[in-house]
């Protein structure tokens, strides 16, 4: 499908604001028209956030207070084992977060952001209203199972239904995960200042939402499907994403709306397979003149920089006598000729793809800390204070989202400017430095969390035990406030490098794949879930008859789960390893405007130097 130049849907709607700040301008743009007549696009930035981020506020804490307790629910309402209920949770997951790949694709090629999301969001609040059912109905949930030490499963009819629910979760979480963060930015005018500002300041705010949701999920909602009605918990995220979606509708006619422009999966395919047909053709000696690079004259996007790596692609750009161009100056074989501008565009993505795979690694760890943990909850001390009152196991992963919170707090007041001291750096440091950070923290939380869970179970098989946990075995006096440094640690790793990554895939990727930009962290998070998987069931199959006894046992006290930590801390010190090794190759993107705006100040700098050289002497 031939890519078209940016344009952006208009409504009669689209008035004219008197003036405009915090990133709302005018941008004369090419619209859907049959004449191609230019007309005013209003950027209204911050006018419309209160709609975008009041929708992403909510429909977080719908999906999030929906999918955080699942692990238990499941357990415990559907009565599965811990083994099959981890490795569903996590292949679940790993679906919605590869689903992020496919509605980037249909974002991008065919429906838009605002299309993609309008259905996302509906499907989300039909998925959280079937898991709702599932609780709700009596025949949609196995008999409960008590005290009973075998119990009776969900039959077939059940586990439909519940996969529907899911399902309409994975097609509305998979849509809204690429395109929200996009949509939001989409609101600003990129080329003002005070638009890049707004930018800047969205990317925190729906950092801060992500996490303000995750902490209500995981402390107030999960409170309530575990110590009063799974009914009533549930019921509350599906009303709130009902609101989400009539929030997100109310703002239809202000939004601005960024059409599709094609795939761009065509122009990385034609851009390889034209170098390969060119294969043995010498490289040219003046890339920067030689190479073919037409470009439009509404073409919107910034132009890239010519970057003398991967020099093979080079040849999808050199014109040949073969090669001819139509009147307007493009290429009448687009699968034979590219611009160069197309190979610097495939030359970013092939450049990301190893750091994407180091960060995919990463995310194992946290997609441990956020399974395991909580079965380590349910066999510690969860009192607090002398009132009796136990902590939902579920909750103890809010630390890990409070270690972020706080941390980039910290990190955006403190630390940041104390390194920019340093560095000369505008963010303090690198964003491979910040991702780099992180992969450190995730090493250390597993280290940590091996030590604490051979501390837990120690205690329990040497020291007075406080009752039995139902299905799992006898609870430790270890207090579960021990988990809390792990979780912490995961927390400042997350601060560091899962904003650092989306900032990263968001200014290192072309601009005309931003919805994919979104759905390369998911995707990534996606493998980390599968990988998680194959993992648990691997140890689960190699050790299960060992002499050592299974690492990871129903009952943690027969397991052996600190050497899982272990064997996965060594995992993330070769990642680290590997990461460094490709960071220090790494080239970031440079634009024409970049390069210009660079000149530009440091010409200025000159003349004030010299100005002041004057007024010395």
């Amino acid at each position: 499908m031939e890519r078209k130049p940016f344009e952006v849907e208009t409504t009669e709607d689209h008035k004219p604001y008197s003036a405009f700040d915090g990133g709302g301008s005018y941008l004369t743009s090419t619209v859907d028209s049959s004449d191609d007549e230019q007309k005013k696009l209003v950027y209204r930035g911050w006018k419309v956030m209160p709609y975008i981020i009041g929708n992403e506020t909510f429909e977080k804490i719908g999906i999030i207070g929906t999918l955080s307790n699942l692990l238990v629910y499941l357990t415990q309402v559907f009565n599965l084992k811990k083994y099959t209920a981890a490795t569903i949770i996590n292949a679940f997951s790993g679906t919605i977060n590869f689903g992020t790949f496919l509605a980037a694709f249909l974002c991008d090629t065919y429906f838009g952001r605002y299309k993609t999301l309008s259905v996302s969001v509906i499907a989300c609040f039909l998925g959280s209203l079937c898991i709702l059912l599932t609780a709700a109905v009596p025949g949609l949930h196995p008999t409960p199972c008590g005290t009973k030490s075998s119990c009776q499963g969900p039959n077939g009819g059940q586990i439909v239904f519940l996969l529907m629910g899911l399902s309409l979760l994975v097609v509305g979480a998979g849509g809204i995960r690429p395109c929200n963060l996009a949509f939001g930015a989409d609101q600003f005018n990129p080329k003002s200042e005070s638009g890049k500002k707004g930018i800047n300041s969205f990317f925190n705010w729906y950092f801060f939402t992500f996490t303000f949701a995750q902490i209500i999920s995981l402390t107030l909602v999960v409170y309530i499907q575990s110590n009063v009605s799974w009914t009533i918990g549930l019921s509350i995220p599906v009303g709130l994403m009902f609101l989400a979606c009539i929030i997100y509708f109310a703002g239809h006619n202000l939004y601005v709306k960024v059409k599709a422009s094609g795939s761009p999966l065509a122009g990385i395919a034609r851009v390889i397979a034209a170098a390969i047909k060119k294969r043995g053709l010498k490289p040219v000696k003046k890339p920067c003149s030689d190479l073919y690079n037409h470009i439009p004259l509404n073409y919107a996007n910034s132009t890239l920089k010519y970057s003398d790596q991967f020099r093979f692609l080079d040849k999808a750009a050199v014109m040949t006598p073969e090669d001819k161009l139509k009147p307007d100056g493009t290429a009448s074989d687009p699968w034979n000729l590219c611009t160069m501008q197309q190979v610097e565009e495939v030359k970013c993505i092939v450049r990301v793809i190893p750091i994407w795979f180091a960060c995919a690694v990463y995310y194992l760890a946290i997609t441990l800390q956020m399974t395991y943990p909580v079965f380590q909850a349910l066999q510690s001390d969860r009192r607090l204070g002398s009132g009796g009152f136990k902590i939902p196991s579920a909750t103890y992963v809010v630390f890990l989202m409070s270690g972020m919170t706080v941390f980039i707090i910290f990190y955006d007041r403190v630390l940041v400017p104390s390194l920019r001291r340093v560095t000369g750096l505008d963010n303090g440091i690198t964003l491979l430095q910040r991702i780099g950070s992180g992969i450190f923290f995730a090493l250390l939380s597993l280290l940590v969390s091996g030590f604490v869970e051979e501390r837990r179970r120690t205690i329990a098989l040497t020291k007075p035990t406080l009752g039995i946990e139902p299905r799992a075995g006898e609870i430790s006096s270890m207090s579960a406030m021990w988990l809390i440094p792990q979780l912490l640690l995961a927390g400042i790793a997350e601060a560091f490098a899962a904003i650092g990554q989306m900032e990263f895939y968001y200014k290192q990727f072309p601009e005309n794949m931003k919805s994919f930009a979104g759905s390369i962290f998911y995707v990534g998070a996606g493998v980390s879930s599968y990988l998680a998987s194959f993992l648990i069931s691997t140890v689960h199959k190699t050790t299960e008859h060992s002499p050592s006894g299974n690492w990871l046992a129903e009952d943690l006290n027969k397991g052996k789960l600190d050497y899982f930590y272990f064997m996965l801390t060594g995992l993330m010190f070769v990642n680290m390893g590997y990461f460094l090794l490709i960071a220090k190759f790494y080239r970031y993107k440079v634009t024409d405007d970049e390069e210009n705006s660079v000149i530009k100040i440091n010409e200025e700098e000159a003349k004030l130097h010299q100005q002041q050289n004057k007024n010395h002497v």
